[in-house]
């Protein structure tokens, strides 16, 4: 087999690969940078990834308490129980192969009269997730979108 029947096929399936997209689909509109043009970046809690903290929390208000990476019973320990609506959904990352990270699955949750948050939901077989990694602070809930 020449070395261009060989290279081509793999060239193409690496391509494919690297163009996977792990993004939530925003809320508010976008910027050219990709992120929602009133979001702010954060580092998690621990410093290996990023957030997006959308909006501005009341002071002294419950979201104004969260920070990017904490766990679902953390937030539901300062939020005050579960949340009042929520609904899951595949990332980019789903169709990476070997991909067994905790963000092939992403959870929305609405907390009325607060806003809406996002949490990586495990991988492709289940497993484990749960890390915050948006808040958007829209008391109105327009930010859920199921």
């Amino acid at each position: 087999m020449s070395l261009m029947k060989l290279v081509s096929p793999i060239s193409a399936a690496l391509l494919c690969i690297g163009c996977a997209s792990s993004s939530p689909t925003p809320s508010a509109p976008e910027n050219q940078a990709g992120t929602a043009q009133n979001a702010q970046v954060v580092k998690s809690r621990d410093g290996t990834y990023t957030g997006e903290v959308i909006g501005k929390a009341a002071p002294g208000s419950k979201f104004s308490k969260l920070q990017i990476g904490m766990s679902m019973g953390e937030v539901q320990e300062i939020m005050g129980g579960t949340p009042d609506r929520f609904h899951t959904y595949e990332s980019g990352k789903r169709w990476i192969p070997f991909y067994f990270g905790n963000d092939a699955r992403r959870m929305q949750v609405l907390f009325k009269n607060e806003g809406c948050l996002i949490f990586t939901d495990g991988n492709a077989w289940g497993g484990a997730g749960g890390d915050l990694v948006q808040i958007e602070v829209d008391p109105s809930g327009a930010c859920y979108k199921p």
